[in-house]
C-alpha cells in the first residue's frame, strides 16, 4: 500500500515562494507518474503539474507556467512542487496523486490516479 503526505503549505504574501513536498512510503516510487492538484470550494480539482513515469515529461497549467516547478527526489522518495511568485488566486488546498500505468505518459485527470494525499492549504494574501 502507497501511502502520500504533503506538506509544506501555509500562509504567505503575494509575491512569495512556498516549496510543497510530498513524501511516499510503502513502496519505491522512482517509476511512478505524479500529479500536483489543487482545488477551491465549489470548482473541480484541477491539475496544476504533472510528471511522467519517465520523470522528464512535464506539464503545467497556463495559469502557474514559468512559476511552478514539479521535480522528483529519488533518494527522498518525495515529489516536490516549487512554487514562486504567488498570486491570491493560488489559493487552495494542493494535493499530490501517483500511478503506475507501464507508460512514460504525465496524467491531468484526477481519476487517473490511485493514491493520494490528505492535501495541504496553501494561502497567498494580497
Amino acid at each position: 500500500q502507497v501511502q502520500l503526505v504533503e506538506s509544506g503549505g501555509g500562509l504567505v504574501q503575494t509575491g512569495d515562494s512556498l516549496r510543497l513536498s510530498c513524501a511516499a512510503s510503502g513502496r519505491n516510487l522512482s517509476d511512478y507518474a505524479w500529479g500536483w492538484f489543487r482545488q477551491t470550494p465549489g470548482k473541480e480539482r484541477e491539475c496544476v503539474a504533472a510528471l511522467s513515469e519517465g520523470g522528464v515529461k512535464r506539464y503545467y497549467a497556463d495559469a502557474v507556467k514559468g512559476r511552478f516547478a514539479i521535480f522528483k527526489d529519488n533518494v527522498k522518495n518525495t515529489v516536490d512542487l516549487q512554487m514562486n511568485s504567488l498570486k491570491p488566486e493560488d489559493t487552495a488546498v494542493y494535493y499530490c496523486a501517483t500511478t503506475q500505468r507501464g507508460r512514460d505518459y504525465y496524467y491531468l485527470v484526477p481519476h487517473t490516479y490511485d493514491y493520494w494525499g490528505q492535501g495541504t492549504q496553501v494561502t497567498v494574501s494580497s
